[in-house]
């Protein structure tokens, strides 16, 4: 995301699409069968967005990439170059470009997010100069950014009822909160700071803080900050069960932007929200 919030992007590389409705549909469960890059594209005046799956046949990876499709990441171990070549939907619009993400540092370790161990979270390069260049459509920036990876042994939705997110960068590094609640009743908020070096340092957990639901979908959205008081700047993306959005708080001590993004995953549990998915989410065999 770009540090002033006007235009940036969300890059998602999938294997076992944890939000596809065709892999909720597969009694095998196979998520080599379920692949997908997810590229969302926020501009001042419209957004795009392409999440096209693919099977097993159009996968090829390794220890430094990972390639589906006509898309690829390529890690070189300093940079992170992702070349992208996709269509968007329910409106076919190219979605093409290249995008190197340099991670200041690498941080230690994962977190677990479940009771039993089942999903875990590693916030690996939460402070990130990006930089994207698109022929289509026409835009190119550079930025703040982050990079995470989540793995897990089990459905999202059997594990947690929802979640919030946000990453605001500051002066020295980011803040970093991650809010889960679990299906059985119990959860966990995570207040994370790292330096720019990737070190961890301590920070006290701020006051949870309210936001208005999206305007359309009446998602909840919550939030946590210093003063317990945050505002909503811009909302990103509006649907059924996601909200993705630009904050305006305080944390740590400092005026901060986050990016913030809400997940219901007892909404997208919902029959008639899966039967939705896939018109923003073609299935391609090969």
């Amino acid at each position: 995301m770009s540090a002033d919030g006007r235009q940036g992007l969300t890059i998602i590389a999938f294997i076992g699409s944890v939000f596809s409705p065709y892999y909720a549909w597969d009694a095998k469960r196979d998520p080599f069968a379920h692949c997908a890059v997810n590229v969302v594209l926020y501009g001042e005046r419209a957004n795009r967005f392409a999440m096209t799956e693919r099977s097993a046949r159009a996968l090829a990876r390794d220890a430094a990439s990972f390639s589906l499709g006509p898309s690829s990441l390529e890690w070189d171990g300093s940079v992170l170059t992702i070349r992208l070549d996709e269509r968007s939907a329910p409106i076919p619009q190219a979605v093409r470009g290249t995008v190197r993400v340099r991670p200041r540092a690498l941080t230690a370790q994962p977190f677990t997010l479940d009771a039993h161990g089942l999903h875990r979270w590693w916030p690996m390069a939460p402070d990130c100069e990006v930089e994207a260049d698109f022929s289509a459509p026409a835009m190119s920036w550079r930025g703040s950014g982050y990079h995470d990876t989540n793995d897990g042994d089990g459905a999202l939705e059997d594990a947690f009822t929802d979640w919030t997110w946000c990453r605001a960068p500051l002066q020295r590094g980011s803040a970093i909160l991650y809010d889960v609640r679990r299906t059985d009743g119990s959860g966990q908020n995570l207040t994370l700071r790292f330096d720019a070096d990737g070190t961890r340092r301590e920070m006290r957990p701020p006051l949870a803080a309210g936001l208005p639901p999206t305007g359309l979908w009446r998602m909840p959205r919550t939030t946590r900050s210093d003063d317990g008081r945050a505002q909503v700047v811009r909302t990103f993306e509006d649907t059924p069960f996601y909200a993705r959005s630009l904050l305006a708080s305080t944390l740590d001590g400092e005026a901060v932007q986050p990016v913030h993004e809400s997940l219901s995953l007892s909404r997208f549990r919902n029959p008639l929200v899966r039967l939705m998915l896939p018109f923003r989410m073609p299935r391609r065999i090969g």
